[in-house]
C-alpha cells in the first residue's frame, strides 16, 4: 500500500513540473519566489508560531484566536498590500481591505474573549 502511494506522489510531482515548465515563462522568477517563501517561512513564520505557543501553553483559547487571526491576515495581506491592483482599473480591490481585517480580527478577539469568559 505505501508504494502506491509513493507511486501516485511521484506521479503528481511529474505532472506538477511537468506544467511548471510548459506553463510558466518566467522560471528564475518562480524561483525566487520559492526561495523566498521558504526563507520567509523558516526564519519568520516557524519561529513566531513556536514562540506564540511557548508564551500561550496553558492558554488554549488564545492560542486557537491567535491561529485564527494569523491565517485570516495571511490571506488578507495580499489585497491590504493591494497587489495587482491596476489604476486603469478601479474594479481591482476596490475596497479598504485593511479596515475589513481590522474588523474581523476585533470579531475573532471578541468571540475569544466571550470563550474564555464562558469557560471560567
Amino acid at each position: 500500500m505505501r508504494f502506491l502511494a509513493y507511486g501516485a506522489g511521484v506521479a503528481l510531482m511529474a505532472i506538477g513540473a511537468r506544467g511548471l515548465f510548459l506553463h510558466v515563462p518566467d522560471l528564475l522568477g518562480w524561483a525566487k519566489w520559492v526561495v523566498g517563501a521558504v526563507v520567509l517561512h523558516d526564519a519568520v513564520l516557524a519561529p513566531a508560531v513556536l514562540l506564540a505557543g511557548a508564551v500561550t501553553a496553558r492558554r488554549h483559547v488564545l492560542q486557537g484566536a491567535l491561529a485564527v487571526g494569523g491565517v485570516i491576515t495571511l490571506v488578507a495581506l495580499p489585497m491590504v498590500l493591494r497587489l495587482g491592483r491596476h489604476p486603469d482599473n478601479p474594479s481591482i480591490l476596490p475596497l479598504d481591505y485593511g479596515r475589513n481585517l481590522l474588523i474581523v480580527l476585533a470579531a475573532v478577539a471578541t468571540t475569544a474573549a466571550f470563550v474564555r469568559w464562558r469557560l471560567r
